[in-house]
């Protein structure tokens, strides 16, 4: 069968600026493609491309009759008045979804997904939750083929795992770009990084991200050894003409020719080499100060609403807290708090005295009039950076930006170059407590790589509020998790975190199924004839399997029916408990059928 996207020797580019050239691109069914590269490198164009959305500048692109198609991009919206309900409904029209799987498909899909109020307005929902809907929006239609641009920007930790569940299982093909590292070593079954060192502009790897990382490692260093090779053989080529090689003999000329074909090679292998990374480095303070914020008791409330109560914690010199919790649980909340933006609703903040902190805002608010030159240096051409002074174009070039950029407005800049604009500011602050709130949004993976190295140099103390759990296992020393029900707890890493918080949703979920069910009872035992190889139990447990089976499909059909009532499908609270009744049926269904083959195996 073809496959379902075939994108060959395709080309773009923005005024002089090629973002990739003469490139080759294919999805097949089945396929999980993890796409990263550089800021810059045309990813999210390479998925319009994909989309239909861009035409490309020259090359060819064949998709496959009949396929559906959904994409999803970094912002997603919705129209007003919208709800929950109203977007799954509406995309299942549009994808002409047979009117007797819509009931099905809607309630398992907002079930996993986690909709308790399938009425809210889908423009008041909180970012991670409208990125939540645009992806039920997108799988609710049935494609054959999805792309995801940026997915886990705005989704919580709970969020991503639940989108990694989703695309692990899921029956379509995806081409996801991602710059979280953990979520593309669990989803991806392919890599590709789009980036001008390779000589076909991209890299393509079976396998996830890991596997990605040593095939470019193994590229890299044939690469570097084709260029020590190739900068020799041109040394000799150049020495030979210093001595006043005659182009007269047709041998010659071929020399000549050679080594001009040597040096282009040369050139082109150095050029697609030159990349640049950010020079980032935090300036801490010389406060010899060991205790540095302590929160007593401290509660946190917004509205009607308890965000977090009883939290007793102590930050000082040195330690690095990796802040987690879902949406809405309160962490900006507690960055402000912990900056004195606001008061706590009960308990005690006390701060050192002339305490320093620096505050990194994931909202990323930057006057979009302002030029970048006076964005990089308000108060001049120069800045001041750990007491040296330095230009404002050398400033700017830490952190990748060329000098046709200075006059360029701050709001023509991509997402992960304000992001490198706010990073700039931070620096020139020496700060005792470092506060980062989602950080990472829009980073590539090699400025994510300089972020970490500067946090774990950084001698200051730091609160870390992100969605990359590699970032949060690389940085962190101590984990604050605020599960949004109200309590907080200091764990050693994320992932005795995530095991709490398992624990908290498997006891929830235990409380809300229906206590008390019967088993079937074991039927009477007939005693065999012939050579038996069963056990007496395994005998007895054999003779009922057949009837044991037939229940639990019956009790898996009744799960199934329940979830297309009316009453259940409206009531979000519902609707999840019965999608995790039918997923445990599902399970006991599976069971029985694996134990029933083994029963018989051993019998014959």
């Amino acid at each position: 069968m073809p496959p379902i996207i075939n994108a060959q020797g395709i080309s773009k580019a923005f005024g002089a600026n090629p973002l990739f050239q003469n490139i080759s691109f294919r999805v097949s069914e089945g396929d999980r493609i993890g796409l990263i590269g550089p800021n810059g490198s045309g990813k999210s164009t390479l998925l319009r491309i994909l989309a239909g959305d861009v035409n490309p500048d020259s090359g060819e692109i064949a998709v496959r009759k009949r396929i559906r198609l959904s994409y999803i991009e970094q912002d997603s919206t919705f129209e007003s008045g919208a709800t929950v309900r109203s977007v799954a409904q509406s995309a299942m029209e549009r994808a002409k979804v047979p009117e007797s799987e819509r009931g099905t498909r809607f309630a398992e899909t907002l079930g996993r997904a986690g909709f308790e109020d399938l009425d809210a307005e889908a423009t008041a929902l909180s970012g991670g939750w409208q990125k939540r809907l645009a992806i039920v929006e997108a799988v609710v239609q049935g494609p054959d083929i999805l792309l995801l641009d940026e997915p886990t920007n705005h989704l919580d930790l709970a969020g991503i795992e639940w989108l990694e569940t989703l695309l692990e299982a899921a029956p379509f093909a995806c081409v996801v770009v991602s710059h979280d590292r953990y979520f593309l070593e669990n989803v991806a079954s392919e890599m590709a990084e789009l980036n001008r060192t390779y000589p076909d502009g991209l890299l393509r790897v079976s396998g996830n991200y890991s596997r990605f990382l040593e095939e470019k490692e193994e590229f890299l260093h044939s690469q570097s050894k084709r260029q020590e090779a190739l900068e020799n053989l041109v040394h000799k080529e150049i020495e030979w003409l210093r001595r006043g090689a005659k182009a007269r003999t047709r041998k010659s000329k071929a020399r000549i020719d050679k080594a001009g074909e040597l040096m282009g090679e040369l050139a082109d292998l150095n050029a697609r080499r030159r990349s640049g990374t950010a020079q980032i480095d935090f300036s801490a303070t010389d406060r010899k100060t060991k205790r540095l914020i302590e929160m007593e008791k401290v509660s946190c409330e917004v509205g009607d609403r308890t965000l977090f109560t009883g939290l007793n914690c102590v930050i000082t010199a040195g330690m690095k807290v990796g802040l987690v919790g879902p949406n809405g649980s309160g962490k900006s909340s507690l960055l402000r708090l912990l900056r004195g933006e606001s008061a706590p609703a009960a308990g005690d903040i006390h701060r050192a005295d002339w305490l320093r902190i620096v505050y990194f805002d994931q909202r990323r608010e930057l006057d979009p009039d302002v030029t970048l030159r006076r964005a990089l240096a308000p108060e001049g051409d120069s800045v001041v950076y750990q007491d040296r002074v330095i230009h404002v174009a050398s400033w700017a070039a830490k952190f990748l930006f060329d000098g046709e950029q200075l006059n360029q407005p701050v709001g023509r800049l991509s997402g992960g170059e304000r992001a490198r604009v706010l990073i700039a500011q931070l620096m020139l602050q020496p700060a005792d407590v470092l506060l980062l709130d989602e950080p990472t949004n829009d980073l590539d993976i090699p400025t994510l790589d300089i972020l970490e190295e500067s946090l774990l140099e950084f001698r200051g103390s730091l609160v870390l509020v992100t969605h990359d759990r590699y970032m949060l296992d690389r940085v962190s020393t101590i984990v604050l998790g605020l599960d949004g029900m109200g309590g907080a707890g200091l764990f050693a890493d994320y992932s005795q975190w995530e095991s709490w918080q398992e624990e908290r949703k498997q006891s929830v979920r235990n409380d809300a199924r229906v206590a008390g069910r019967t088993a079937t009872p074991p039927e009477n035992f007939e005693q065999r004839t012939g050579k038996k190889k069963l056990s007496y139990l395994e005998a007895r447990e054999y003779d009922s399997i057949e009837q044991r089976v037939a229940d639990a499909e019956e009790l898996l059909q009744a799960k199934r029916v329940q979830l297309e009532d009316p009453q259940i499908v409206s009531d979000g609270p519902r609707l999840i408990v019965a999608h995790a009744e039918m997923e445990e049926a599902q399970e006991e269904v599976d069971a029985l059928y694996a134990r029933w083959a083994e029963l018989e195996k051993k019998k014959n």
